[in-house]
């Protein structure tokens, strides 16, 4: 996996209006000046916040992304709860999990 590239996309995204313009017109052509894995690709490609969220990307990162897809904050807080329930524990990252969704952490 390829986290740093794949927070780096969305830095460049969140930032830059002429990489928003290549997302909405041609995005295959830009995720491939990337070293993303498939799994990545597809993420971004799909605007799958969900997914991007396990794979272990900054929240700071996709809660601007969100707007850029049209997503609404209440739906892209689902969107990362619905990822972790859909595609398990975030796997890498400052949000990696190391209990279970059902744990209770530090008991709390």
């Amino acid at each position: 996996m390829s986290l740093y590239s794949t927070q780096k996309f969305l830095y460049n995204l969140n930032r830059d209006a002429e990489v928003q313009r290549r997302y909405r017109e041609d995005r295959d052509a830009l995720l491939a000046g990337y070293d993303l894995d498939d799994e990545e690709r597809t993420a971004i490609h799909d605007g799958d916040i969900g997914k991007l969220y396990v794979l272990g990307c900054n929240g700071q990162l996709l809660m601007h992304f969100a707007p850029l897809l049209g997503v609404a904050w209440a739906d892209y807080l689902e969107a990362m709860r619905e990822g972790v329930r859909k595609y398990g524990p975030v796997r890498a990252g400052i949000y990696a999990m190391t209990t279970g969704t059902g744990e209770k952490v530090a008991g709390v």
